[in-house]
């Protein structure tokens, strides 16, 4: 059995298309365009414009599109490796969804925890559990996540995603849940308990120019039965796709 130690002194064993959702062969720097649920559960859809950073620092720091971390601990390879990470999450405006105005709105929060990620002949596995810091929901989560590669090619670097999220029910509350003071008459009071979400999608990137990259990802959310459940969702699927452009840096 391999041993933990903070400076891995064989060669790295790292699978970089795998590494992240977005294969990526070296750094990538760019900006995109995404588009997700204006609300919790909404069926309507918003476009936010984001810088896009997928990128190692001296392979012990790095971000990945809203997610930054550092690895603390690494097996020889550096293929099974354990570190803490933070990640943000959208909130939302009330009076942009049509079961949300009158509510209160939903701030933007960073959740932050420790994570793991093995990678293996199969494809690579990550597991986190994080909690908020911002202190907004007190809310945490825990997820799995599995990625593969679907085409390794010159002209075409796609990554599959499999991915469950348990959120604890302070989680859900706040983002799914309707508070006494919010409640009206066509919007019951409701308080959201714990559940499991599940995710799938793919990620791709397109080689331009020799050094540029298009980016691209399609993802879809199947919401536990706590967030189908609450007054202000209008559908279980919840779908999320961005478009990019890297550059060398």
């Amino acid at each position: 059995m391999v041993l933990f130690s903070a400076r891995a002194q064989a060669e790295s064993g790292i699978d970089r298309e795998t590494e992240t959702a977005v294969p990526r062969a070296r750094n990538l720097y760019g900006i995109g365009l995404g588009v997700l649920p204006k609300t919790s559960g909404a069926d309507e859809y918003r476009a936010l414009v984001l810088p896009i950073i997928n990128a190692n620092y001296g392979d012990r720091f790095y971000i990945n599109a809203l997610q930054a971390g550092v690895w603390l601990l690494d097996s020889e390879d550096k293929r099974l490796r354990v570190g803490l990470a933070a990640e943000a999450r959208f909130g939302w405006d009330a009076k942009d969804g049509r079961r949300t105005r009158g509510m209160e709105d939903r701030d933007f929060s960073i959740f932050v925890g420790p994570n793991v990620r093995w990678q293996t002949e199969l494809g690579t596995f990550n597991a986190q559990w994080t909690a908020d810091a911002s202190g907004h929901s007190n809310g945490q989560q825990v997820q799995l996540q599995y990625i593969k590669s679907l085409i390794r090619s010159p002209e075409l670097r796609l990554n599959g995603l499999l991915g469950v999220t348990w959120n604890n029910q302070k989680f859900n509350d706040y983002y799914f849940g309707v508070a006494a003071s919010e409640a009206s008459a066509t919007r019951p009071q409701y308080r959201a308990d714990s559940g499991v979400e599940l995710q799938m999608g793919v990620n791709g990137v397109v080689p331009v120019m020799q050094t540029h990259s298009f980016l691209f990802g399609a993802f879809v959310t199947r919401l536990s039965h706590a967030q189908y459940d609450s007054p202000i969702t209008e559908t279980r699927l919840q779908p999320l796709a961005y478009v990019g452009y890297s550059i060398p840096f």
